[in-house]
């Protein structure tokens, strides 16, 4: 099957959503990266544009992004947004967790890119670790924390699910469940 795209038509930047962002507070703490963006697809040509139009008020004017090609299926050259047109280029050198955005006057910052498949739970906890001011922890890092972190939370729930189908009981030492016959009765008749 063959999909064709039409760059030139017009696109409603109004029907787009939001971009997803968690960024750095400004701080003269300098860290590995500068906040995250969790994108809704990997299609760059249409998450870029609200990405950069969110960043234009607090950072200024980002004229080109780099990517490592292994996160994203198609990466173009650029991508025309608002009369103008942004530049993109890869690398695959770059950590393919990551997203530089830069500016001829500005400068140059570092998002976390979150898969777009990621859960909301884990989303959050890599967005927030990801805009810790300071912080030493590169993309990379971070991701591989999340995917252990992700590991303990599957096996605690699995863990949990079992008990309960146990019957989610505890034994006492002589082997008896402990029961509601088990609680001895009060003078009123109440347990």
């Amino acid at each position: 099957m063959t999909t064709t795209l039409d760059r030139t038509a017009p696109r409603d930047l109004a029907a787009e959503p939001p971009a997803r962002l968690s960024l750095t507070p400004r701080t003269t703490l300098a860290g590995q990266l500068d906040g995250a963006w969790w994108p809704y697809s990997r299609d760059l040509e249409a998450e870029l544009p609200p990405l950069v139009a969110a960043l234009e008020e607090p950072w200024g004017r980002v004229t080109r992004v780099t990517v490592n090609p292994a996160r994203w299926p198609v990466v173009p050259h650029t991508v025309a947004m608002d009369g103008r047109v942004l530049h993109v280029g890869w690398f695959t050198e770059q950590d393919p967790d990551k997203l530089i955005l830069l500016s001829y006057t500005v400068g140059r910052w570092d998002l976390l890119v979150v898969p777009p498949e990621t859960a909301p739970a884990a989303a959050a906890r890599l967005m927030t670790a990801a805009a810790i001011p300071g912080s030493v922890l590169t993309a990379g890092v971070l991701m591989a924390n999340e995917a252990v972190i992700g590991r303990g939370v599957r096996d605690a729930r699995r863990r949990e699910a079992a008990w309960e189908d146990e019957g989610g009981a505890c034994m006492p030492t002589f082997g008896e469940p402990f029961g509601r016959s088990a609680l001895p009765l009060s003078a009123n008749g109440w347990r």
